[in-house]
């Protein structure tokens, strides 16, 4: 039985922290006495302590607290470093792009106008900074320059490096390369050839790419192309400036499709310099100076070591407020690190590890390893062991990973006095190895270093702070540094929008720790269900609780603030999480009883949470598990009171309630019967099946004696029909829904865009997302309904193609296809499916019917059908019945088709 909120769980934890630093005390402190009713009207704000219950009032928040020293302590930082605000009620404005705002996309128009300035602006201590891009590299005008050299220099990311205003484009000799060398004509360069650039406007995956050609011979053999961080710049010259580059061949690589060293320069033209005196050539022209000193000094094989900087820095600049002085100190001190020791850091905290051999540790771009071992270890950034004294017991098995099979083996057969054991695998060697030598740590230890040698790991220290900068600078735990190399090799393109941030994700330090211990709980929960260890699963849903009861702020039970993304950086909404996942556990345990406690408590602490509807099914259908008939039927009554109850689970308490309320418990029929009620049209569909075991996917022979499922089956039947389709469920229309609406989407607004590797903006799937843009949203709508919703279809998809956006799926649909079923579906029923994404993305993102059909009645009109499709031991599930309801509200025509055996 799949556990319910698990795979939502494991999203939140994201890559899993292989140092937990409050693992002890989460496994092993006592847990005080969850407060059952943590939420009370406000008391006199003066801390009375209460020998009845134990209980102390908070002197500034007047929330009753159990008598816990460190739970009042914690309390009271909590409070008192909450941001005040003004006595204009006004909070003085940020505005930023990131560090990566241009990196990885281009931007519409090349002209620094006054208001894209200000977006680029970040200004902070009385500080300002211009950035440019230059693909990974960021250099500032009053900030950064990243240097690069392997014997002395390092990155220095306090660097101050300010470029003269004078703009002087004729005569200067550029220093670049000819890179995409396969693509060109395999033609032979010999030093001195003389090299033009043309440009390559239809390039489907860089609109900026020029291509290097050659001046000498008479038909321009194509070469190859100008590197994507320079062309950004020198295109808008070409094109908008008329100027003109050209160059020659300044040496010859080894291997004939490797980059090849040129000289450029730009050749005066017919029209002067009258118009190279404006603020926007100026800007480009020493944005390419930049790109191309960048590219001298930061060679392409350190572009981990630069992204690792870029994410260090900004995180210093912006969440410095996060931070104690020590953990900036040492943060800092990584930029005075060597370069091989940078290298060598990045490196290791990106593998596997923890533990790694020194031995086997060799990188061509780290020159001296031995040596940055040292320097690392005396900033302490890593640790290291040679000896068995220094090994402790916890890291045994860690380090027993190193050693090869037949080390393994060695030792196994040594400490067994056995000569055998080939026939098992690394774990069992292992296992094995601990279970037999427990308090012989030391023996084996000594055995196990004189076959590894030196042995060196990221620090405790340093791998829990670099996990916090991730963790602020990607905002989830499912993104780490591979997503700047995703980017940087153009697997993955986002989206272009503009990050105007009035306020920080976390406002102050306690409420940071409080949500990584909440993840570290869900994450040690996660490792107890994989490990089948009841004992803590229980102990983690007991601390979850505790924790809630205890700090839960008084405004998280506000609608306000649960209607916006920021309850999704709280602790106490990590900890429902685990404790939804809790009661999952406990049904399938059939602990109804515990669950129905846990499911009221939830339900009285979080007020305004979206998994309102969730709580109040389960509690109903526990309570009926139990034999509380009434009390379930008075649970579901009140639930379809609550305005949080909506789609699946509200349809799902409503047909509780028409079938648990019938005479003599109530006599009165609701008022949703018949709608709830309504007959959904059905057809029925014959094929020989495959199997039919119980549990088993339903498998069927089509009329060409291939095997096939339902759904393929169901087209094959429409088909005879004269209709179209595919098979997708959701996914088409998440990817129309992104297409129709994508500049609502990225529309800019405020403080739902932070950093440049988001796929859609945070406040997606709150109630937010339409309040904060609904003039915008209806104004969308309405064009759609008069029928502009193929020319938005084809302007996204030919604008964006290949960018990444939550729910559109580039590669499963063709674009005729998607015409076809936008041009036959309609305006009309398309602006309320937009609408209705809009208000909820959240509870309508699943559940949709399997197929999607289509005919045309003409050449521009046509039919759509949605079918749903079932086998014959399937049934509806409730959100798919809403999803059925809704459509048919909507206007849309719908089905379900019963596919039954011969």
């Amino acid at each position: 039985m799949v556990l319910s909120g698990r795979e939502s769980l494991i999203r939140l934890i994201g890559k899993r922290r292989r140092f937990l630093p409050n693992r002890h005390s989460i496994l092993s402190d006592p847990i005080p006495n969850p407060n059952p009713n943590p939420i009370h009207q406000p008391q006199p704000t003066t801390a009375v302590h209460n020998p009845q219950n134990d209980v102390v009032i908070c002197p500034v928040c007047s929330l009753t607290l159990p008598s816990d020293n460190h739970r009042i302590n914690s309390h009271l930082d909590l409070c008192l470093s909450e941001p005040k605000r003004s006595s204009s009620g006004t909070k003085r404005k940020l505005t930023q792009r990131t560090l990566l705002q241009l990196n990885f996309t281009h931007a519409p128009s090349h002209s620094l106008d006054s208001t894209r300035q200000e977006n680029f602006q970040f200004t902070e201590h009385e500080e300002n900074f211009q950035f440019t891009e230059n693909d990974s590299a960021i250099v500032a005008t009053e900030s950064s320059s990243l240097a690069s050299d392997s014997n002395s220099n390092h990155i220095d990311i306090n660097h101050h490096d300010v470029i003269d205003d004078k703009c002087g484009i004729f005569g200067v000799k550029l220093e670049t390369l000819i890179v995409g060398r396969r693509y060109g004509d395999k033609e032979e360069v010999c030093v001195g050839d003389t090299v033009s650039l043309l440009r390559d406007s239809q390039n489907v995956k860089d609109p900026n790419a020029i291509k290097v050609v050659s001046a000498d011979s008479g038909c321009s053999k194509f070469l190859g192309y100008l590197p994507r961080e320079l062309a950004q710049y020198l295109s808008p010259l070409i094109d908008n400036y008329g100027v003109v580059f050209q160059g020659h061949v300044t040496s010859i690589p080894k291997q004939s499709l490797d980059a090849v060293p040129i000289q450029i320069m730009c050749h005066r033209t017919p029209d002067g310099e009258i118009k190279y005196e404006d603020e926007t050539f100026k800007s480009l022209w020493k944005n390419a100076q930049h790109a191309v000193e960048s590219a001298i000094k930061n060679p392409s094989s350190v572009k981990y070591q630069i992204n690792f900087c870029i994410m260090l820095q900004e995180v210093l600049r912006n969440n410095c407020h996060l931070l104690t002085e020590d953990e900036k100190t040492y943060m800092e001190s990584f930029t005075s690190l060597s370069n091989d020791s940078q290298r060598l850091f990045v490196r290791l905290y990106t593998r596997k590890g923890p533990w790694f051999r020194m031995s086997s540790i060799s990188y061509p771009e780290i020159l001296d390893t031995q040596k940055a071992v040292l320097e690392l270890a005396e900033k302490e950034y890593i640790c290291s062991v040679e000896n068995g004294n220094q090994l402790c017991e916890s890291d045994m098995n860690d380090i027993l990973d190193v050693l090869t099979v037949s080390e393994l083996r060695e030792i196994w057969s040594f400490l067994l006095k056995k000569s055998c054991g080939h026939g098992m695998k690394k774990h069992d060697l292992i296992s094995s190895i601990l279970s037999t030598n427990a308090g012989l740590w030391t023996h084996l230890s000594t055995m196990i270093l004189d076959r590894t040698g030196l042995c060196i790991k990221i620090s405790s220290k340093a791998e829990s702070l670099i996990w916090r900068i991730e963790r602020l600078f990607f905002l989830n735990g499912e993104q780490d540094l591979s997503s700047f190399l995703l980017v940087d090799i153009g697997k993955i393109k986002y989206p272009t929008y503009i990050c105007t941030i009035l306020e920080p994700i976390f406002s102050n330090r306690t409420n940071l720790l409080a949500y990584e211990e909440a993840i570290e709980v869900a994450q040690i929960m996660d490792e107890a269900l994989d490990a089948n260890k009841t004992d803590v699963v229980l102990r983690c849903i007991q601390i979850a609780k505790s924790r809630v009861s205890t700090v839960l702020p008084l405004q998280y039970s506000t609608s306000e603030s649960v209607s916006t993304f920021h309850h999704l950086f709280t602790a106490p909404w990590v900890y429902s999480k685990v404790i939804t996942l809790g009661i999952s556990f406990l049904e399938q345990e059939r602990r109804y009883s515990d669950a129905v406690d846990l499911l009221k408590w939830l339900q009285n602490v979080y007020t305004c949470d979206v998994k309102r509807g969730y709580w109040t099914l389960r509690l109903s259908v526990d309570l009926e598990h139990l034999g509380y008939i009434d009390e379930s039927l008075q649970v579901a009554e009140n639930g379809l009171l609550d305005p949080r109850v909506r789609a699946g689970s509200k349809m799902a308490l409503q047909r509780r309630v028409l079938r648990l309320g019938k005479p003599p418990r109530r006599w009165k029929v609701p008022s949703f019967s018949r709608s709830v009620l309504r007959k959904i049209p059905e057809v029925c569909v014959q094929g020989r099946p495959l199997n039919s075991e119980l549990g088993a996917k339903n498998r069927f022979y089509n009329e060409e004696g291939m095997q096939c499922g339902v759904e393929e089956l169901a087209l094959h039947y429409y088909a005879e029909e004269g209709w179209q389709g595919v098979h997708t469920e959701s996914g088409i229309w998440l990817t129309i829904f992104g297409l129709l609406m994508w500049d609502v989407i990225y529309a800019d607004v405020p403080n739902v865009f932070y950093t440049r590797f988001q796929n859609a903006p945070l406040d997606l799937g709150t109630d937010s997302f339409f309040t904060a843009r609904k003039s915008t949203i209806e104004s969308h709508l309405q064009q759609i309904r008069d029928g502009m919703a193929e020319e938005f279809l084809i302007k996204s998809w030919e604008t964006h193609n290949g960018t990444s956006c939550r729910g559109v799926n580039w590669d499963r649909h063709s674009l005729d296809e998607l015409r076809a079923a936008v041009t036959c579906v309609g305006g009309s029923c398309l602006a309320s499916f937009c609408k209705l994404l809009c208000e909820d993305y959240r509870s309508w993102s699943s559940g949709m019917p399997d197929l999607l059909l289509w005919r045309f009645c003409g050449e521009y009109s046509g039919e759509a059908k949605l079918v749903e499709v079932k086998g014959p031991r399937d049934r509806l599930s409730e959100q798919q019945r809403a999803w059925l309801l809704m459509l048919m509200d909507c206007g849309f025509t719908v089905e379900v088709c019963k596919v039954k055996p011969l």
